[in-house]
């Protein structure tokens, strides 16, 4: 599911509606591609011929007709994340508010190294935009990567860690080996991929360049398919990706011990609240304070801690309330 085509009009041939689980682009950045060694001063001997980028003045419309058609076959629920520059982050965001994507967060990707400059600060992350298209489920495997129970050093959760919307993710130094012009590394891949889709969900990337999301997509055990306008890139990344083995990253993923958080995203039940209520009376009965009885009742009740203050915090607006009243009549 591989298309040597030009996304858009590719897209409205190969991809119905609503079929898509994840998509994962890296569109070109609109800043003349032909002059990015001169960018990211770096040896384009081993760089693939043949990158195609979308004039300035054409960007703007660009992005619009793509992303519509992102929108288009993202199923209900899906997925999209965007890598983006600064130059033409405006168009790519003006894009996403005429469609009914809903940005979840913006992240910035902190990576090595970056452009020269001599007057003016350095430029050494981009930006991705994290959507979804309402109307349907949303996949977040939020211990996929991290427990919520596993802490650092210091002790903070390392899972809250690997969520928060700056990533430090070096890119790939490849010396002497066959590259495109610009390419996500794997890591970056994997953590979109894991957080964002299950095994074998669809994941598209509709500027496959060097196929990296596809590579990673089938190595995680997910299904692939995209597109890729330049002849020269998809006729030497369709025979390298004949050599990836569908699921082989998996067994190289860490191993996430068991949640403490057996019961996280499920509905309250009246009786659980009551049981809730009745074991944060006890616990204060017998001295302890509000916060070291929370963290109690969230491993006996497998609760997140925020969760337990809604519920007893409400229940005891509730009782204050009624004493309130009681003491007025």
């Amino acid at each position: 599911m591989f298309y040597n085509e030009d996304c858009i009009e590719g897209a409205k041939k190969h991809l119905a509606d609503n079929s898509v689980d994840l998509i994962v682009c890296d569109p070109p950045y609109g800043i003349d591609g032909s002059k990015l060694d001169k960018h990211y001063n770096r040896n384009e001997d081993f760089v693939l011929d043949g990158y195609i980028d979308v004039p300035a003045d054409e960007y703007e419309r660009f992005s619009l007709d793509w992303i519509k058609q992102a929108e288009r076959v993202l199923r209900p629920g899906g997925s999209v994340y965007i890598v983006s520059g600064y130059t033409n982050l405006r168009h790519i965001l003006n894009a996403i508010s005429k469609t009914t994507l809903k940005e979840i967060n913006h992240i910035i990707w902190k990576y090595n190294f970056g452009v020269y400059t001599k007057n003016k600060f350095v430029s050494s992350h981009y930006h991705i935009l994290y959507c979804v298209k309402p109307k349907g489920r949303v996949v977040f495997n939020t211990n996929s990567r991290f427990s919520d129970c596993e802490k650092d050093e210091n002790g903070r959760s390392l899972n809250y860690q690997d969520r928060e919307d700056v990533w430090m993710i070096n890119r790939e130094y490849k010396p002497n080996q066959i590259k495109n012009k610009n390419e996500l590394p794997t890591q970056l891949l994997t953590k979109i991929i894991q957080y964002s889709s299950n095994e074998n969900d669809l994941v598209c990337d509709f500027f496959l360049g060097s196929f990296s999301t596809a590579k990673v997509a089938l190595g995680l055990n997910r299904n692939a398919c995209g597109f890729e306008k330049s002849k020269t890139a998809f006729d030497y990344q369709i025979e390298q990706i004949k050599n990836i083995e569908k699921g082989k990253l998996l067994s190289g993923l860490r191993k996430v011990p068991k949640s403490d958080l057996f019961s996280q995203g499920l509905p309250f039940s009246d009786f659980e609240k009551e049981k809730i209520v009745e074991k944060f009376y006890e616990l204060k009965q017998n001295g302890i304070t509000k916060k070291d009885a929370l963290n109690q009742i969230s491993k006996e009740f497998g609760r997140g801690y925020w969760s337990l203050i809604k519920v007893v915090d409400k229940e005891i607006n509730v009782l204050q309330t009624i004493l309130l009243d009681l003491f007025a009549n």
